[in-house]
């Protein structure tokens, strides 16, 4: 693992001087191609814990973990409108305690770490086809991840179909979206009550339509779900298992500075059982939700539910700080299935610019999140359950709590090294053990 996070950096550079040389070409022949590289480390303080479970976050002081990706980013224009994506990705390292203990979990990237051992695998591979609506205009698409430089309608209808991640869609934010390059806690960075679909390093299958004009936008998607818990295999019986997704949003100005609205709302249906059977299961003794989760063939079932619904927001304030913030809830009867613990949540923070230290290019985040979960949720864990990310055996419950400060440093062109601080309070929901405090830092390359 040491040995590939040397030669990684290395061909990094190797990849950005050939890079720098085809951006012309590359402009003009219909291509793109970017590269990212993101290495985080992380080590976490000692804490009180009255007792501890087989998902607890470990209460000692852990040897550092680290998480790696890479990703080759290619997109080639086809036929009028429509651009093939193409995203192979290399992924290895892990979490503290294999990212387990916080429902707020630590490391963004570790939800897309299958192995520990770094794998080789293809992230995405999607198609997407824009069709004009009436109505008159232009927009030019610059350069980008998965992004063709186009000129496209401003009215326009947009099919995307193939392997991708869906909250590459849905759930933007100018300021809280890319634990790449922002925030690391997974609460903040994304809406913690959205189990949005996908396998284990975060991706699925299916398809998205989107209706785009210059201040409005909605989106829906309908994608497969995991065969079991958080699994890197996906379920194909369609007819019982998928998960579909609406976003509606609108962007606006504040004494003219921007500012965008997002509302959405999913319905997934799944192999997921629900709480109550959870609870009558564990009070005969039976391991029944525990073997659906990890996908023993015996009990193989279908009608696992959940309906959710969330808010986003972001709002320029001055030309160097941002502010976002984020709500959500689901219902919380049936077993968390893809994402994180998390049935309600409160997300708020700032982003600032170094421009006020002649750092123009430097960002500053500071962001908290307040995660709870149902009460049918409550009492399963209480009982002693588990689900896939959380569950020390017991439970005195507290809302979950997680303040994150952050300072991305941009050293050269491609280069960005980041600091982070992390403190979490009742970490998965349970008074009795914690707080503590988190350390990490993030060396990211893209170009």
């Amino acid at each position: 693992m040491k040995r590939i996070l040397i030669l990684v950096p290395a061909a990094v550079l190797a990849c950005n001087l050939w890079s720098a040389q085809q951006v012309k070409d590359t402009v003009s022949s219909g291509w793109t191609t970017h590269f990212q590289s993101t290495v985080i480390a992380q080590k976490h303080s000692g804490f009180a814990a009255a007792y501890s479970g087989d998902n607890s976050l470990d209460n000692g002081v852990e040897p550092a973990a680290t998480s790696l990706t890479g990703t080759l980013f290619i997109g080639r224009k086809l036929w009028k409108g429509a651009t093939l994506y193409f995203n192979p990705e290399v992924s290895g390292g892990k979490g503290l305690s294999f990212a387990t203990g916080v429902a707020g979990a630590l490391n963004g990237e570790t939800y897309r770490v299958g192995e520990v051992s770094p794998q080789v695998f293809i992230a995405r591979a999607y198609l997407r086809q824009h069709i004009a609506l009436p109505g008159e205009g232009y927009e030019y698409l610059q350069d980008d991840l998965n992004q063709v430089p186009e000129r496209v309608p401003a009215n326009r209808i947009t099919i995307s179909a193939g392997k991708f991640a869906v909250a590459d869609f849905f759930d933007g934010n100018a300021y809280s979206k890319d634990p790449r390059t922002q925030f690391f806690n997974w609460s903040i960075w994304a809406n913690g009550s959205w189990d949005y679909p996908a396998n284990t390093r975060g991706y699925t299958f299916g398809a998205v339509v989107e209706i785009i004009k210059p201040k409005w936008a909605l989106r829906f998607s309908s994608v497969a779900v995991p065969r079991i818990a958080n699994f890197h295999l996906l379920e194909y019986n369609i007819s019982k298992a998928h998960s579909e997704t609406v976003e509606l949003e609108h962007g606006f100005s504040i004494r003219k500075l921007p500012g965008r609205i997002r509302l959405i709302a999913s319905h997934t249906r799944s192999q997921a059982p629900s709480y109550e059977e959870g609870l009558q299961a564990i009070s005969k003794g039976d391991a029944f939700l525990l073997d659906v989760i990890r996908g023993k063939e015996e009990h193989k079932m279908y009608g696992g539910k959940k309906i959710g619904f969330g808010l986003n927001v972001e709002q320029q304030l001055t030309a160097d700080i941002g502010f976002f913030g984020r709500a959500g809830w689901n219902d919380g009867k049936y077993a968390t299935w893809a994402f994180t613990e998390i049935d309600r949540n409160i997300t708020a923070g700032f982003s600032i610019k170094g421009r006020g230290w002649n750092r123009v290019d430097d960002v500053v985040g500071i962001g908290f999140a307040s995660n709870g979960i149902s009460q049918d949720h409550r009492d399963f864990l209480k009982a002693g359950g588990y689900g896939f990310i959380i569950g020390d055996g017991n439970l005195n419950y507290g809302r979950e709590s997680v303040l994150e400060m952050y300072y991305n440093a941009k050293l050269t062109g491609f280069l960005w090294v980041t600091l982070d601080y992390q403190y979490v309070k009742n970490p998965a929901y349970n008074k009795d053990r914690g707080p503590f405090h988190a350390f990490g830092v993030r060396s990211h390359v893209q170009f």
